[in-house]
Protein backbone atom coordinates (compact mmCIF):
# COMPACT_ATOMS: atom_id res chain seq x y z
CA UNK A 1 0.00 0.00 0.00
CA UNK A 2 1.46 3.43 -0.93
CA UNK A 3 1.94 5.55 2.07
CA UNK A 4 2.60 9.02 0.27
CA UNK A 5 -0.48 11.08 1.19
CA UNK A 6 -1.73 13.55 -1.16
CA UNK A 7 -1.01 16.36 1.16
CA UNK A 8 3.05 15.74 0.72
CA UNK A 9 3.21 14.73 -2.84
CA UNK A 10 1.15 14.34 -6.36
CA UNK A 11 -0.92 10.84 -4.82
CA UNK A 12 1.40 9.21 -7.00
CA UNK A 13 4.31 7.21 -4.70
CA UNK A 14 6.20 5.60 -7.04
CA UNK A 15 6.55 9.28 -9.05
CA UNK A 16 7.17 11.06 -5.84
CA UNK A 17 9.83 8.48 -4.75
CA UNK A 18 11.75 8.87 -8.30
CA UNK A 19 11.48 12.58 -8.15
CA UNK A 20 13.57 12.55 -4.57
CA UNK A 21 16.21 10.45 -6.02
CA UNK A 22 16.78 13.02 -8.79
CA UNK A 23 16.61 15.83 -6.57
CA UNK A 24 19.02 13.98 -4.34
CA UNK A 25 20.84 13.04 -7.10
CA UNK A 26 21.40 16.87 -8.59
CA UNK A 27 23.75 17.91 -5.49
CA UNK A 28 25.98 15.73 -7.01
CA UNK A 29 27.20 11.48 -7.74
CA UNK A 30 25.96 9.29 -5.13
CA UNK A 31 26.78 5.78 -4.02
CA UNK A 32 23.30 3.63 -3.72
CA UNK A 33 24.01 4.08 0.51
CA UNK A 34 24.50 8.14 -0.05
CA UNK A 35 21.50 7.70 -1.57
CA UNK A 36 19.62 5.78 0.96
CA UNK A 37 20.78 8.63 3.69
CA UNK A 38 20.20 11.52 1.66
CA UNK A 39 16.68 10.47 0.49
CA UNK A 40 15.28 8.67 3.85
CA UNK A 41 13.92 5.80 1.25
CA UNK A 42 14.75 1.96 1.91
CA UNK A 43 17.18 0.79 0.43
CA UNK A 44 16.16 -2.00 -1.84
CA UNK A 45 13.38 0.88 -2.92
CA UNK A 46 16.51 3.59 -3.80
CA UNK A 47 18.59 0.72 -5.25
CA UNK A 48 14.76 -0.51 -8.01
CA UNK A 49 13.72 3.07 -8.16
CA UNK A 50 17.67 4.41 -9.61
CA UNK A 51 18.19 1.43 -11.93
CA UNK A 52 14.72 2.25 -13.32
CA UNK A 53 15.50 5.74 -13.96
CA UNK A 54 19.00 4.39 -15.39
CA UNK A 55 16.99 2.62 -18.07
CA UNK A 56 15.67 5.58 -19.18
CA UNK A 57 18.55 7.35 -19.20
CA UNK A 58 17.11 9.92 -16.85
CA UNK A 59 20.10 8.66 -13.92
CA UNK A 60 23.35 6.94 -15.45
CA UNK A 61 26.48 5.71 -13.90
CA UNK A 62 30.31 7.56 -13.17
CA UNK A 63 33.19 6.22 -13.62
CA UNK A 64 33.48 5.14 -10.00
CA UNK A 65 29.65 3.59 -10.28
CA UNK A 66 28.05 6.22 -8.45
CA UNK A 67 24.57 7.65 -9.60
CA UNK A 68 24.42 10.97 -11.38
CA UNK A 69 22.29 12.59 -13.50
CA UNK A 70 21.51 11.30 -16.84
CA UNK A 71 21.90 12.74 -20.18
CA UNK A 72 18.04 12.37 -20.97
CA UNK A 73 17.40 15.16 -18.39
CA UNK A 74 19.80 17.44 -20.85
CA UNK A 75 17.94 15.84 -23.90
CA UNK A 76 14.15 16.70 -22.43
CA UNK A 77 15.70 20.28 -21.71
CA UNK A 78 16.92 20.88 -25.30
CA UNK A 79 13.67 19.98 -26.30
CA UNK A 80 12.14 22.62 -24.31
CA UNK A 81 13.75 25.29 -26.20
CA UNK A 82 13.14 23.76 -29.75
CA UNK A 83 10.49 25.97 -30.35
CA UNK A 84 13.14 29.06 -30.63
CA UNK A 85 15.92 26.60 -32.06
CA UNK A 86 13.45 26.10 -34.91
CA UNK A 87 11.82 29.77 -35.38
CA UNK A 88 15.81 30.35 -36.00
CA UNK A 89 16.43 27.55 -38.11
CA UNK A 90 14.17 28.07 -41.24
CA UNK A 91 16.05 31.01 -42.45
CA UNK A 92 19.37 29.77 -41.78
CA UNK A 93 18.66 26.66 -43.49
CA UNK A 94 17.58 27.99 -47.08
CA UNK A 95 20.22 30.49 -46.61
CA UNK A 96 22.89 27.25 -46.44
CA UNK A 97 20.99 25.47 -49.20
CA UNK A 98 21.00 28.28 -51.56
CA UNK A 99 24.85 29.23 -50.99
CA UNK A 100 26.27 25.20 -50.95
CA UNK A 101 23.41 24.31 -53.60
CA UNK A 102 23.29 21.10 -51.56
CA UNK A 103 20.03 19.85 -49.49
CA UNK A 104 20.93 21.30 -45.52
CA UNK A 105 19.09 19.22 -42.23
CA UNK A 106 18.99 20.19 -38.46
CA UNK A 107 19.65 17.17 -36.04
CA UNK A 108 18.55 16.74 -32.26
CA UNK A 109 19.86 13.62 -30.44
CA UNK A 110 17.30 11.58 -28.94
CA UNK A 111 18.17 8.89 -27.02
CA UNK A 112 19.57 6.34 -29.32
CA UNK A 113 18.95 7.80 -32.05
CA UNK A 114 18.91 11.39 -34.06
CA UNK A 115 15.99 13.05 -35.65
CA UNK A 116 15.43 15.79 -38.55
CA UNK A 117 13.80 18.34 -37.16
CA UNK A 118 13.99 21.12 -40.08
CA UNK A 119 14.94 21.09 -43.60
CA UNK A 120 15.71 22.33 -46.86
CA UNK A 121 16.18 20.48 -49.62
CA UNK A 122 17.70 21.22 -52.92
CA UNK A 123 14.84 21.72 -55.09
CA UNK A 124 16.12 20.09 -58.60
CA UNK A 125 18.87 17.75 -59.38
CA UNK A 126 20.12 14.59 -57.64
CA UNK A 127 19.59 15.37 -53.57
CA UNK A 128 19.92 13.51 -50.56
CA UNK A 129 16.47 14.10 -49.06
CA UNK A 130 15.73 13.39 -45.31
CA UNK A 131 12.09 14.52 -44.43
CA UNK A 132 11.45 16.14 -40.97
CA UNK A 133 10.65 13.49 -38.35
CA UNK A 134 12.62 11.11 -40.06
CA UNK A 135 14.63 8.84 -37.25
CA UNK A 136 18.44 8.35 -37.97
CA UNK A 137 21.48 5.99 -36.75
CA UNK A 138 23.43 7.62 -34.13
CA UNK A 139 26.12 5.35 -35.43
CA UNK A 140 26.98 6.71 -38.91
CA UNK A 141 26.71 9.69 -40.47
CA UNK A 142 28.58 13.26 -39.95
CA UNK A 143 25.54 14.77 -37.97
CA UNK A 144 25.58 11.34 -35.52
CA UNK A 145 29.56 12.28 -35.10
CA UNK A 146 28.95 15.98 -34.03
CA UNK A 147 26.14 14.95 -31.53
CA UNK A 148 28.42 12.38 -30.12
CA UNK A 149 31.87 14.16 -30.29
CA UNK A 150 31.48 16.28 -27.41
CA UNK A 151 29.26 13.93 -25.44
CA UNK A 152 30.80 12.94 -21.61
CA UNK A 153 33.55 10.23 -21.51
CA UNK A 154 31.51 7.20 -20.57
CA UNK A 155 28.49 8.02 -22.71
CA UNK A 156 30.90 8.51 -25.52
CA UNK A 157 32.40 5.27 -25.43
CA UNK A 158 29.06 3.82 -25.07
CA UNK A 159 27.99 5.29 -28.41
CA UNK A 160 31.20 4.31 -30.33
CA UNK A 161 30.47 1.01 -30.18
CA UNK A 162 29.05 -0.51 -33.50
CA UNK A 163 29.61 3.08 -34.90
CA UNK A 164 31.38 3.42 -38.58
CA UNK A 165 33.59 5.93 -37.38
CA UNK A 166 36.52 5.92 -34.26
CA UNK A 167 37.59 7.54 -31.16
CA UNK A 168 40.27 9.04 -33.13
CA UNK A 169 37.63 10.36 -35.78
CA UNK A 170 35.79 12.27 -32.90
CA UNK A 171 38.75 13.77 -31.66
CA UNK A 172 39.60 15.28 -34.86
CA UNK A 173 36.09 16.28 -34.79
CA UNK A 174 36.45 18.32 -31.48
CA UNK A 175 39.64 19.80 -32.88
CA UNK A 176 38.92 21.71 -36.10
CA UNK A 177 35.17 22.10 -35.16
CA UNK A 178 33.06 19.73 -37.79
CA UNK A 179 32.73 16.67 -39.13
CA UNK A 180 32.15 14.91 -42.63
CA UNK A 181 31.33 11.42 -43.67
CA UNK A 182 31.33 9.87 -47.28
CA UNK A 183 28.56 6.62 -47.32
CA UNK A 184 28.79 6.52 -43.95
CA UNK A 185 25.08 6.21 -43.87
CA UNK A 186 24.44 5.33 -47.08
CA UNK A 187 26.60 4.61 -50.11
CA UNK A 188 26.83 7.59 -52.59
CA UNK A 189 26.15 10.11 -50.33
CA UNK A 190 28.38 12.07 -48.28
CA UNK A 191 27.97 14.84 -45.47
CA UNK A 192 28.95 17.56 -43.81
CA UNK A 193 28.29 19.30 -40.22
CA UNK A 194 29.29 21.38 -37.29
CA UNK A 195 27.54 21.89 -33.77
CA UNK A 196 24.78 24.00 -32.73
CA UNK A 197 25.07 25.03 -29.19
CA UNK A 198 23.26 26.51 -26.42
CA UNK A 199 23.99 29.70 -24.40
CA UNK A 200 25.31 27.45 -21.76
CA UNK A 201 27.82 25.73 -24.84
CA UNK A 202 26.53 22.20 -24.89
CA UNK A 203 25.69 20.92 -28.09
CA UNK A 204 21.99 20.98 -28.70
CA UNK A 205 21.81 20.04 -32.53
CA UNK A 206 24.01 19.38 -36.02
CA UNK A 207 23.53 21.29 -38.78
CA UNK A 208 24.63 19.50 -41.96
CA UNK A 209 24.76 19.26 -45.62
CA UNK A 210 24.33 16.29 -47.37
CA UNK A 211 24.65 15.53 -50.93
CA UNK A 212 25.92 13.16 -53.67
CA UNK A 213 29.75 12.58 -53.34
CA UNK A 214 29.72 13.34 -57.12
CA UNK A 215 29.30 16.84 -56.09
CA UNK A 216 30.53 17.24 -52.26
CA UNK A 217 33.49 15.04 -53.35
CA UNK A 218 35.50 12.92 -50.89
CA UNK A 219 36.65 15.94 -49.07
CA UNK A 220 33.45 17.90 -48.38
CA UNK A 221 34.86 19.88 -45.66
CA UNK A 222 37.07 21.33 -48.12
CA UNK A 223 34.49 22.94 -49.71
CA UNK A 224 32.12 23.94 -47.41
CA UNK A 225 33.21 23.46 -43.78
CA UNK A 226 33.82 27.42 -43.86
CA UNK A 227 29.87 27.98 -44.92
CA UNK A 228 28.60 25.30 -42.15
CA UNK A 229 30.03 26.30 -39.53
CA UNK A 230 29.80 29.85 -40.09
CA UNK A 231 25.83 28.97 -40.27
CA UNK A 232 26.13 27.02 -36.74
CA UNK A 233 27.75 29.99 -35.05
CA UNK A 234 25.14 32.21 -36.50
CA UNK A 235 22.58 29.40 -34.96
CA UNK A 236 24.15 29.16 -31.74
CA UNK A 237 24.53 33.07 -31.47
CA UNK A 238 20.57 33.36 -32.01
CA UNK A 239 20.05 30.84 -29.28
CA UNK A 240 22.40 32.92 -27.15
CA UNK A 241 20.52 36.23 -27.54
CA UNK A 242 17.21 34.17 -27.04
CA UNK A 243 18.47 32.75 -23.82
CA UNK A 244 18.04 28.85 -25.45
Amino acid sequence: MDTTSTENGSGVGVLDKAAIVLSALEAGPATLAQLVQSTGLARPTAHRLAVALEYHHLVTRDMQGRFVLGPRLGELAAAAGEDRLLAAAGPVLAALRDHTGESAQLYRRQGDHRICVAAAERPIGLRDSVPVGATLTMKAGSAAQILLAWEEPDRLHRGLLGARFTATQLSAVRRRGWAQSIGEREPGVGSLSAPVRSSNGRVVAALSISGPIERLTRQPGRLHATSVMSSANHLTEMLRRAGG
